[in-house]
């Protein structure tokens, strides 16, 4: 699973993950934010994207008034960008999350003053990946079907898996 420690493995991925590459190469994302450790999470990466799935770019700071800068500084120019401390996240953490459009792609910068390896969505990811090997690709469909219904991808995660409780927490403890 360390091929997701870089975002190479996009280049020989299915057609949204070849575009997800082409925007992050041709906008420069990983070098701009270098600095902060990023790393692409959710649902393109593993290959359970719908149609309006965002790309999701975990990151770690130490200072957060340097990473807002940042943000504002490289980011602030393209559409719809926004930025927010979000101190609804996880009250351990600082967290901000920065939203903007390239091209049609929909982006969403997650940073926190975490390593972003163990940031829960990235987290969350590795644990989705192994299922879905282990599951197969009709456990990818009906995860893609359920997305398509509006769940959420921790809930059809946990649906499917029969997990009780919160499915955020539910799928962090998830043992396979």
């Amino acid at each position: 699973m360390n091929h997701f420690k870089t975002i190479s493995y996009l280049k020989q991925g299915n057609k949204k993950q070849q575009e997800a590459y082409r925007i992050l190469t041709k906008y420069g994302v990983w070098e701009k934010l270098t600095d902060f450790s990023p790393l692409l999470a959710g649902t393109i990466p593993i290959a359970i994207d719908i149609d309006n799935s965002d790309l999701d770019i975990i990151c770690c700071f130490n200072d957060v008034a340097v990473f807002t800068a940042t943000l504002k500084k490289e980011f602030s120019d393209y559409k719809g960008f926004t930025i927010r401390e979000a101190e609804d996240i996880d009250p351990n953490y600082k967290t901000v999350v920065c939203n903007f459009i390239f091209d049609d792609f929909e982006i969403e910068i997650f940073g926190q003053n975490r390593k972003s390896e163990e940031q829960n969505a990235y987290r969350h990811m590795l644990i989705e990946y192994q299922i879905l090997e282990k599951e197969g690709e009709q456990f990818r469909q009906q995860i893609i079907a359920l997305k398509k219904e509006g769940y959420k991808t921790e809930p059809a995660f946990a649906k499917l898996l029969e997990l009780r409780g919160n499915p955020y927490y539910a799928l962090l403890n998830y043992s396979l």
